[in-house]
């Protein structure tokens, strides 16, 4: 199974919730690209925050040194993101891909974070609740439809609004995974305890 993790927004949650993930299926971890914090990626924090020694965190395919949109961040540094260079890890194993903000943050003048989606991959969108998020998490989960790519869930992320997950998740009949609440602070304890919350949901996408 390869799961790609989307977020609504920047911001929103992924790599926790990709931590969770990867905790909860003891998966292969893997970032395409990574723009800006490259001595504390979020490959770095994955392997911060799982427990098991199963999860081979793979190489990015771009490490770009601006924390900015990948096409800037690219451009900054001389050169132009190519889609036939970014090729999905092999591994027996399961694997969870993170993007990077958005589903259209540009990689360069043709190519958004959208066209990374491969047929086989199946989504998990991260919504966190914020004034405009309703419209965000719809339009995300539209522009997926539209292309008939495979939506398997959304994790809600932060303080909890009953209204607006009701109204997203009615909308759009696409499971709930979880909800990770807005912890002061995360660890390897508290995201194993959400893998073990998460893992009978992750299991049957």
């Amino acid at each position: 199974m390869k799961l790609f993790i989307t977020g609504i927004s920047t911001d929103v949650g992924k790599t926790i919730a990709s931590s969770i993930i990867v905790e909860a299926l003891q998966a292969d971890y893997w970032k395409p690209i990574q723009a800006g914090d490259l001595d504390n990626s979020d490959s770095h924090k994955i392997k911060n925050y799982i427990s098991n020694d199963k999860t081979v965190i793979h190489e990015n395919s771009y490490k770009l040194n601006t924390p900015a949109s990948p096409h800037l961040a690219a451009e900054l540094d001389g050169i132009t993101i190519d889609l036939k260079k970014i090729v999905t890890p092999k591994t027996e194993n399961h694997l969870v891909i993170e993007g990077a903000g958005g589903i259209f943050v540009p990689l360069n003048d043709k190519d958004c974070i959208i066209d990374l989606i491969q047929k086989e991959y199946k989504i998990i969108i991260v919504s966190r609740h914020y004034l405009g998020s309703i419209n965000h998490t719809l339009l995300t989960f539209e522009a997926l439809k539209n292309r008939k790519i495979d939506i398997a869930g959304i994790i809600f992320s932060g303080e909890e609004n009953k209204s607006s997950e009701s109204i997203i998740l009615n909308k759009t009949g696409v499971k709930c995974i979880g909800r990770i609440e807005q912890e002061p602070y995360f660890d390897k304890n508290v995201i194993k305890e959400y893998a073990d919350l998460f893992r009978d949901n992750l299991l049957n996408v």
